[in-house]
């Protein structure tokens, strides 16, 4: 097993650039660690303890935290039971179309508007509380700010933070120093959790934009360790949690319903987004990669694969700015910030807003009812006493205008 990995997986063309043989980099304990392809393997365990202290995390402090800040759930009313409904809900359709409300109908012996209704009460009892997307937010929180704090300072003192000729320099004999090794450990293993855990957090409607990020950013730190693009990696690592950590920042305080400071964060978010990932990472991340590295070096499999998931992830990028520059749109020139919050509505959406019950619904429309009838009978009520008054008033008058 191991000569068919070393025959067509490790094979030098793909890895090194023409002219370079696994020889050539070899390095000595003196002259630092070269990043090997089995330092990934503590990536897997990483992961397992990062959800485990992430179940922790949210039920000792992100839990109380919620409560200390006020985050409200909303009170929904739980749907009947009735067995043949739900086992159509789990195993067919969470919206049955109309000939199948008809089959159900006659099934369970409800008339069609109580089927319909059934259904949605059931679709609003599994929507996510506001507490469990705090959580959910509050976690991812901790770790981008944790994770920029330490990136940036371990990245401040590095020649090529500011000079991206540095990247290249010397490639591909280049030491990684230990900061850096854990860098991309931590990060490649939080992703990795992430991936895990997406089936069961909050699904949202960029559902698969998230999969395909979440993946292609494994697939890009993972590639770019063994391929020893440290350099540029740590750079695309450090742009991505400067402003993802403002990002969960304001959808917890957007659940804890502080809406001028969610408001505020969510325009320095934007900012900081279209800089680092419109700005920056083409103009100079992409840059360096697509053009200056070729004064280094040929190009060769392994830097074309690698710059087609930097542009995967761009193309990302202008997906999500799209999404971020319309809601900036709305909250300029429409002033519609209040009804379309970043955190509900469009770039953080959940799977379906809550669905209010229908006019015709016999349950509300019996509640309203019962609300009109008494506005109208005590509108008739203050009509006839304001009568007999008026109508006292002018007897007690008539004596003396006779």
């Amino acid at each position: 097993m191991e000569a068919l990995l070393n025959e067509w997986l490790m094979r030098e063309e793909f890895w090194l650039p023409p002219g370079v043989r696994w020889k050539d980099i070899e390095m000595t304990e003196d002259e630092g660690r070269f990043p090997l392809p089995r330092d990934l393997i503590y990536t897997l365990p990483l992961a397992f303890a990062f959800i485990a202290l992430r179940y922790v995390f949210e039920r000792l402090i992100a839990v109380p935290l919620s409560r200390y800040l006020g985050v409200k759930d909303r009170v929904q009313i739980r749907a009947a039971s009735i067995p043949k409904l739900e086992t159509f809900y789990k195993q067919n359709s969470r919206q049955p179309s109309q000939g199948e409300v008809m089959s159900l109908s006659k099934q369970c012996g409800l008339s069609q508007r109580k089927i319909q209704t059934w259904f949605r009460q059931r679709r609003n009892q599994d929507r996510p509380s506001n507490t469990k997307k705090f959580c959910e937010a509050s976690w991812r929180f901790v770790f981008y700010l944790v994770a920029f704090a330490a990136g940036l300072g371990s990245l401040i003192n590095a020649p090529w933070f500011w000079d991206h000729r540095e990247c290249w320099r010397g490639y591909p004999k280049q030491p990684v120093a230990e900061a850096h090794h854990w860098y991309y450990i931590l990060e490649m293993g939080f992703y990795l959790s992430l991936l895990l855990c997406v089936s069961v957090d909050v699904k949202r409607k960029d559902f698969k934009e998230q999969v395909i990020h979440h993946i292609a950013t494994i697939f890009l730190i993972g590639f770019s360790y063994c391929a020893n693009f440290v350099r540029v990696g740590t750079l695309v690592m450090l742009l991505h949690d400067s402003s993802d950590f403002l990002l969960e920042s304001a959808k917890m305080l957007h659940y804890a319903g502080w809406w001028r400071t969610c408001d505020s964060l969510f325009v320095v978010f934007a900012l900081v987004f279209l800089v680092t990932r419109l700005v920056v990472f083409p103009g100079r991340v992409l840059y360096s990669t697509l053009l200056v590295s070729q004064e280094f070096f040929k190009p060769f499999w392994g830097y074309v694969f690698f710059n087609t998931l930097l542009l995967v992830l761009q193309a990302l990028h202008i997906f999500w700015a799209y999404l971020i520059l319309r809601m900036v749109y709305k909250f300029v020139f429409m002033g519609k910030v209040r009804r379309v919050h970043i955190c509900t509505k469009n770039f953080e959406v959940e799977d379906e807003e809550e669905e209010p019950e229908e006019e015709g619904d016999e349950c509300s429309w019996e509640q309203r009812k019962g609300a009109i009838n008494s506005k109208l009978a005590s509108l008739a009520n203050n009509c006839v006493l304001n009568n007999l008054t008026n109508q006292r008033n002018i007897n007690s008058r008539l004596p003396k205008a006779r």
